[in-house]
């Protein structure tokens, strides 16, 4: 794909759904701080040295806005981060102009209690975004989901097809979630699309059957940012070496408003399903074993995961491995979501259209075309996102 178009000199947009939580604060704050040279890019997968020469829009380039339902201005709620150790403090006056630039540009969120057609509210949404666009000159604009997990999908029989799903959207609310709905304003905004949660999204085939009739790329779901990124790295270990994992159980403790919308015991479905898919993928299914999530409020923004791993050797020897991870999940969450952003940006640039599998290094239930099984595999990941930016995706 030599042939493709070099970057634009033009600014690429970033629009957050969940634009005033921990993720996306972080994430504004960071990237006017890494643009202006007052902090390395640590976390930043873009910015390794094989990604160099990959084209990818720059990160003094970005141009943020987003959605919320909350009022909170993002310099509030920065101070709170920075008060939970999540930002430094010393960093708040350099980027205070940052976050009030990206407040001025979030605008409110759909409510769920909303009684209108949902059409009518994903075309506001879809305004919101396409008067950003133009407001700004931008060259694209990527939307990115950094809200609330959210349950389970309940089936809809207008999920399944485009024209029905585009029926039922014009006659009553509640046919798409919040998530989705997003999602479906976010391709009628012409945009590209990352789902940074397990929720629905994307995964509902009408609106995959939309992305394809709109020719827009789209990735997800839910960031792998710390305990299932050792998973993915770990797992191959032992199958590669003829290891009979028995057991692989975890604990998950934390705090903040991730912690708080977890202790909702349909959220952490959600959740746990897809944390516990790529080991499933990596080493079957006849591992034993659970993942638990328990919200602990004076934990704050920290975030605790230790796991426990029963194997055979030779002989049928038992043998035991433990982990211990302890992060800030905004700030690995993060870097990984103007990744995100800056490489979906590039694939539109390349023409890319459709699921984004190159990207399954982000996530830990990755989205993909047809029913082949995703690769779970972190190295192979990396390899595979490597090989499609500095070799055929170029």
């Amino acid at each position: 794909m030599s042939d493709t178009p070099a970057p634009g000199a033009g600014r690429t947009g970033v629009w957050f759904v969940g634009a005033r939580g921990s993720v996306a604060t972080t994430a504004v704050a960071g990237a006017a701080a890494v643009a202006a040279g007052l902090v390395p890019p640590t976390g930043m997968v873009a910015e390794l040295a094989e990604f160099a020469d990959a084209g990818l829009p720059a990160v003094d380039r970005l141009v943020f806005g987003g959605h919320d339902v909350t009022g909170v201005p993002l310099p509030k709620r920065a101070e709170e981060l920075a008060a939970g150790g999540v930002l430094p403090p010393a960093l708040l006056p350099a980027v205070a102009e940052a976050l009030d630039a990206a407040d001025r540009e979030i605008r409110p969120g759909a409510r769920a209690d909303e009684q209108r057609p949902q059409r009518e509210t994903a075309a506001a949404l879809a305004e919101d975004i396409a008067s950003f666009r133009d407001r700004h000159g931008l060259d694209q604009v990527v939307v990115v989901d950094v809200a609330s997990t959210e349950p389970p999908l309940a089936p809809h029989p207008a999920h399944a097809d485009l024209a029905a799903l585009e029926e039922a959207l014009g006659e009553a609310p509640g046919v798409l979630p919040p998530s989705s709905l997003y999602a479906c304003a976010a391709l009628l905004a012409d945009c590209g699309h990352v789902g940074f949660t397990p929720s629905a999204g994307l995964r509902i085939p009408a609106l995959r059957e939309l992305a394809a009739l709109q020719g827009l790329p789209y990735a997800g779901s839910d960031g792998k940012t710390g305990e299932t990124l050792v998973r993915t790295a770990l797992g191959p270990m032992f199958t590669h070496r003829g290891l009979r994992v028995r057991s692989w159980s975890g604990t998950n403790l934390l705090g903040g408003g991730d912690g708080a919308t977890l202790a909702d015991p349909d959220a952490a479905l959600s959740k746990n399903s897809s944390k516990r898919s790529g080991l499933t993928a990596l080493l079957g299914d006849g591992v034993e074993g659970l993942t638990h999530i328990d919200y602990v409020p004076s934990m704050g923004e920290l975030k605790t995961a230790w796991d426990h791993i029963a194997f055979e050797g030779f002989l049928g020897t038992p043998m035991t491995l433990q982990f211990t991870w302890q992060g800030v999940d905004s700030a690995l969450a993060a870097p990984l979501v103007l990744d995100l952003a800056r490489f979906l940006a590039r694939a539109r640039d390349h023409g890319a259209t459709g699921p984004q599998e190159q990207l399954s290094f982000f996530f830990k239930d990755p989205v993909r075309a047809g029913d082949a099984p995703a690769e779970h595999r972190l190295v192979t990941q990396f390899e595979h996102l490597r090989a499609w930016y500095t070799g055929a995706g170029r």
